[in-house]
């Protein structure tokens, strides 16, 4: 399954990449290709699928988020951008290079210069400080010191760390310390970034800021993030776009309130059963249209339901605009109920 957006478009492609765990792939995929399931594969040779026939197609300047449960080949997809992986079958490219046919070397300036990544488990340098961990990446790319310095210092400012510069990772919380990693991968000024599961070991709260952060942060620097998690609150809440995986093979690939609105089959509708739908529901899709009457208050038509909910304490009418700023429709506190009740399951 392979979503519509042109590949001209795109910062990264996948086609049809398959990986297979196990010292005889190539009997494991042609027992795929037959139709036999990860299960069958598994019991019958050894061999572990982690992807299989995936294709995406990711474009420029949008947060892409690949979510899945544990085991779904989550981790497995994103580590095969920057060629950390190796697939069994399958292209990937990236701003138009494909990323298989290049050298060592061409690998080595590639993930130095057009990628940067932020893991789990915060990766930090412990005997280093939060500047020179920070200024690592520009370290191996480099740069003066005093140039990394300076870089480094201006991202630890932006992600709210100043004054923690010469401070030991020890010294910092969870949170500080995924700052720490968001503000080493911001440093590197790339196109694309790439989280895996990046705010999932931190508290709900920290998590949350988290998130507002980095939808504050992508607002100016628009680049391409491909983000995974196992959590589809996370999901419609930072993503554009979302692809659902399941035993290595996508089960659906559309903008977040496309997959919690239209599950493609029983497992993505029990996935987002308890999903908030606010937060799944744009305004722009449930508005009256047209420009009429200006309204007091209005909003862009990609907020979304839980956003517009309380200015209805003191306005019957939300309006809605464009990029521009200019007036396409308005949204009543009636709409947004009613869009709610009916994509919430009836009582039992």
């Amino acid at each position: 399954m392979q979503n519509d957006v042109p590949e001209s478009d795109a910062a990264i492609v996948m086609r049809g990449v398959t990986k297979i765990f196990g010292p005889y792939p190539d009997t494991a995929l042609a027992m795929l290709r037959e139709g036999r399931t990860k299960a069958e594969v598994q019991a019958e040779t050894g061999h572990v699928v982690g992807l299989d026939d995936v294709s995406l197609t990711i474009e420029r300047g949008q947060i892409f988020v690949v979510m899945g449960l544990s085991g779904s080949g989550k981790s497995t997809l994103i580590r095969h951008v920057n060629r950390l992986i190796d697939p069994t079958a399958g292209e990937i490219v990236v701003n138009g290079e494909n990323v298989l046919q290049m050298t060592l070397p061409q690998l080595r300036t590639f993930r130095r210069t057009s990628i940067a990544m932020v893991f789990q488990k915060f990766g930090l340098l412990p005997h280093r400080s939060v500047i020179d961990n920070v200024a690592y990446g520009l370290e191996v790319r480099g740069l003066s010191k005093a140039e990394r310095t300076e870089k480094a210092a201006h991202w630890i400012e932006v992600v709210g760390l100043s004054g923690y510069e010469k401070s030991r990772p020890r010294q910092l919380s969870g949170g500080q310390q995924q700052r720490v990693g968001l503000a080493r991968a911001l440093a590197m000024d790339t196109d694309i970034v790439l989280m895996d599961e990046a705010f999932s070991a931190l508290d709900p709260l920290i998590r949350s800021g988290m998130q507002d952060q980095l939808l504050e942060l992508q607002s100016s620097l628009n680049k391409t993030i491909l983000f995974i998690t196992h959590d589809f609150d996370e999901a419609l809440k930072i993503g554009n776009h979302v692809a659902v995986l399941r035993d290595g093979a996508v089960q659906q690939v559309g903008k977040p309130e496309e997959v919690v609105l239209d599950p493609a089959n029983g497992h993505i509708e029990e996935f987002v059963r308890d999903v908030n739908k606010a937060r799944a529901i744009r305004v722009g899709t449930i508005m009256e249209k047209g420009a009429g009457e200006p309204c007091e208050t209005a909003v862009p038509s990609d907020a979304r339901c839980e956003d517009v909910l309380p200015y209805f304490a003191e306005n019957a009418w939300i309006g809605v605009v464009n990029a521009k700023g200019d007036q396409i429709g308005r949204v009543s506190a009636r709409q947004v109920f009613k869009a709610l009740a009916r994509h919430v399951p009836p009582p039992s």
